[in-house]
Parts: C-alpha cells; structure tokens; sequence
C-alpha cells in the first residue's frame, strides 16, 4: 500500500472516480499456463488472481455482458516478438503450439466468447479489440490479467486512450512480486483507471442481470 506521504502528494491532484459504466465488458488478460506451472520460468504463484478472475468471469456470464480473453502467441521464428522478444526472452514459451500457452483450468472460454491473440503488452496494440468494443457498444472495460506491472497495465492505459473506462480489479490481478502488484495498482488507479476490489465488481455484475 502507498505510505502516507505519497498519499498525501498525489491528493487534489489524482485519483479522481470515474465510475462504472453503462455498457461493460470484461477483459481476462493473458490467464496462460505459463504463470501457474512450476517448472516455467514465468511462473508467478498468481493463483489466487486466476481464483478472482474466475468468480468475475462468472458473474459476467451471469449478467450477459461481453466477455474477451487474450492469449500471447509467437510465430515459431519468434521474428513477431520484436524488441518484447529481445528484452524478455522467456517469452519464447509462447510460441504457437506451446502447453505453456493453453488456458489453465477453469477458464476455458466458451464457443460464443472472444479470444484476441497478441504479441505485445498492451491488449490493444495491433490488435482488432477497440474496433470490437465499439461495434458491441461498450463503453467501459472491466480489467484482469496478468501480470499487473505489465500487459494489465499496459492494456489499461491503452483502455483510456482508445475512450472506454478502465476498471481494474484488484484482486483479480497478480505479478510475481507484491512490490510491482501494489506500485502499479496504486498508479493505475490515481491516473488511468478505478481499481476496485472484487467484491465491488461482483456486486454491479449482479446488478446488470437481466
């Protein structure tokens, strides 16, 4: 959590609430094998992130809004990962084909749902994601992912950017270290986005139903 003085520093000047929108969509960001399979390098002992992002998947489901699920996946040259490929090259495990890619358990996406495959941080980056949103007459995104400090933060930035509401919920993101989590929760939410905590989220789910 921020220390007072930081608190103090940023208050009048950021962190204003926008609220949820009208016309949600929920976004579950790159929920892969990757980070849940002991003997991957990115693992990140995000479990119970995928934990939150399943109860909200579910809640959405149960309110009919749009649900969009990205993945990551390299051509097996790896020549498509560009300068991201060259800074991290554990992100070869993304390859296309690769285990290390398949949706972990519970999170599957059903036939009528959206999967958008990338190959950079931002889920919006070279990608058909605003345009969709628009066409289905969405006007805010509720965020999930992994990890927070990266493609979450990342693809909330770009959610601003491209006019939609970003709603990051806490507790259904992770990163392999707490320090990042917290830092770029605490900086989403004073410039970008309203980061709530599940509970919040799935009590306006619940309201949407029908």
């Amino acid at each position: 959590m921020a220390n007072s003085t930081v608190l103090v520093n940023y208050a009048g000047v950021f962190g204003n609430r926008i609220g949820f929108g009208k016309r949600p969509a929920l976004l579950l960001i790159d929920f892969v094998e990757a980070y849940f399979d002991l003997d991957c390098g990115l693992y990140a002992g995000v479990e119970d992130a995928l934990a939150s992002a399943i109860r909200v998947r579910d809640a959405a489901r149960l309110a009919g809004i749009p649900i969009v699920y990205t993945n990551v996946v390299y051509h097996p040259s790896l020549v498509d990962g560009g300068r991201f490929m060259q800074k991290t090259p554990v992100l070869k495990e993304f390859v296309a084909g690769s285990p290390m890619g398949a949706w972990p358990e519970g999170l599957v996406p059903s036939s009528d749902e959206i999967v958008i495959s990338k190959q950079y941080p931002s889920a919006f980056f070279g990608t058909s994601l605003a345009a969709t949103l628009t066409a289905m007459g969405v006007d805010s995104v509720i965020l999930t992912g992994l990890s927070t400090s990266g493609c979450v933060r990342a693809t909330c930035v770009d959610t601003s950017s491209h006019g939609f509401i970003p709603i990051v919920v806490a507790d259904a993101c992770g990163d392999r270290h707490q320090a990042p989590h917290e830092a770029n929760l605490f900086d989403m939410d004073a410039k970008y986005a309203d980061v709530v905590s599940e509970a919040e989220v799935l009590e306006h789910l619940a309201g949407l139903k029908g």
